[in-house]
């Protein structure tokens, strides 16, 4: 598919919040309740790699050299998966944009498509929270499924719920310090996207601290929003 026929109408949703503030899991979730499909940039890139698509293929010319790789190879990819049908229910985009040119970038591929950005999804969170909670952070090693030491424990200790795989691994990066400086970093490149979707009136603020099941909850009402 090339997405040049008929006209999409399939929601497309932004999520947005720094590390530890959940956005996998909601996703998960979201892909689970409504037959959305998360697509997250590296994700993306692997899997165009993988394929040998021309996009693909300039993308792995740019890594292989130690390049990063430039927004119009990231919005070719793209626009190459918004093609694919098991988009049509709609999709999540987790970690792209990233910067205002990237969203204007964005906001022109999808008009190509008669689509639109229907929420830009803000999960908000208390910092001097966060090092608690990003410090307790493990997953699967096997399927990916994240866990917490405190908030989202195994079922059985051990054993992932999805996959029962049973090795369980921690980012050597979790640290205070780490931690700290990448909240930092989130809020700097963040905040003015944050208020380019506000000025667009597609911007939605979630506190992020509460159980998963009430930000879920919160998240299922803006996706059913987006429906009609």
């Amino acid at each position: 598919m090339d997405g040049s026929s008929a006209p999409v109408t399939a929601p497309v949703l932004i999520l947005l919040g720094p590390p530890g503030a959940g956005k996998g899991t909601q996703a998960r979730m979201l892909e689970d309740k409504f037959g959305l499909v998360q697509l997250s940039t590296g994700d993306l890139l692997r899997a165009a790699v993988k394929q040998g698509t021309e996009a693909g293929q300039k993308a792995r010319a740019v890594m292989d050299s130690g390049g990063l790789v430039s927004d119009d190879i990231v919005i070719s990819i793209l626009r190459d998966r918004l093609g694919d049908p098991d988009t049509a229910r709609g999709v999540i985009l987790d970690g792209f944009p990233r910067t205002t040119p990237q969203a204007e970038a964005l906001e022109r591929l999808l008009a190509e498509r008669d689509q639109k950005i229907d929420a830009a999804i803000s999960l908000e969170v208390d910092e001097s929270e966060m090092v608690t909670r990003i410090s307790g952070r493990f997953s699967c090693a096997d399927c990916g499924e994240g866990y917490h030491d405190t908030f989202k424990a195994p079922q059985v200790e051990g054993v992932c719920d999805v996959c029962a795989g049973t090795k369980m691994t921690r980012r050597a990066d979790d640290t205070p310090e780490t931690v700290s400086s990448r909240l930092a970093a989130y809020h700097a490149q963040t905040a003015p996207l944050v208020r380019y979707y506000d000025a667009r009136g597609a911007l939605h603020r979630i506190p992020a601290m509460g159980t998963i099941s009430d930000v879920a909850t919160r998240l299922d009402a803006i996706v059913k929003g987006t429906r009609g």
